[in-house]
């Protein structure tokens, strides 16, 4: 039997669900004299989010991370579901699978290491950063060339809307 290319998965997609360090950042924080931890994020990721978002895909975000600052920047680009603190993610997924009556087969998820392992295992599309750790490459269906907070975001994002046609309200196969 023929094995199925990566984007023929891309076309059944409805929902995105990222996790935030290593995915939407570096992975790297910052620790200011206050203990205040800080993140940087891309904003062509931000863009891809919003875009989507306006595309009328799903959007939610599990991250075992508690900072504050990262819900008010995501909610700031739309995204209403966001589960901080997860660290049973299968929990936070199951609860967004109810909320929003989506199918798993219908998600791509993107993590990058082993706390996401049981959430990649149970969605569609399990996808990943290029520094992603091999656990979590073994198990994705794509390994984006981006690492993460480098725009791996963006480019699952755009591959899928240019899949659907939807990605600034056209699709070009030559790009």
């Amino acid at each position: 039997m023929e094995e199925k290319s990566y984007k023929e998965y891309l076309e059944h997609i409805t929902t995105f669900i990222f996790d935030v360090d290593g995915v939407l950042t570096d992975g790297s924080v910052t620790v200011t004299t206050s203990g205040e931890l800080l993140r940087v994020m891309n904003v062509k990721d931000g863009y891809a989010l919003k875009t989507a978002i306006n595309a009328g895909f799903n959007m939610a975000i599990i991250s075992g991370g508690t900072h504050e600052g990262v819900r008010i920047r995501l909610e700031g680009l739309g995204i209403s579901d966001v589960y901080l603190g997860a660290h049973n993610k299968i929990d936070q997924l199951n609860d967004y699978l109810r909320k929003h009556d989506v199918k798993a087969e219908n998600i791509l998820f993107m993590g990058d290491d082993i706390p996401d392992y049981p959430v990649m295992k149970h969605i569609g599309f399990p996808c990943c950063p290029q520094d992603a750790v091999p656990e979590i490459k073994a198990i994705s269906k794509y390994v984006s060339h981006k690492k993460g907070g480098y725009g791996a975001v963006r480019d699952v994002i755009e591959q899928v809307l240019k899949v659907q046609g939807k990605w600034n309200g056209y699709y070009d196969a030559t790009l």
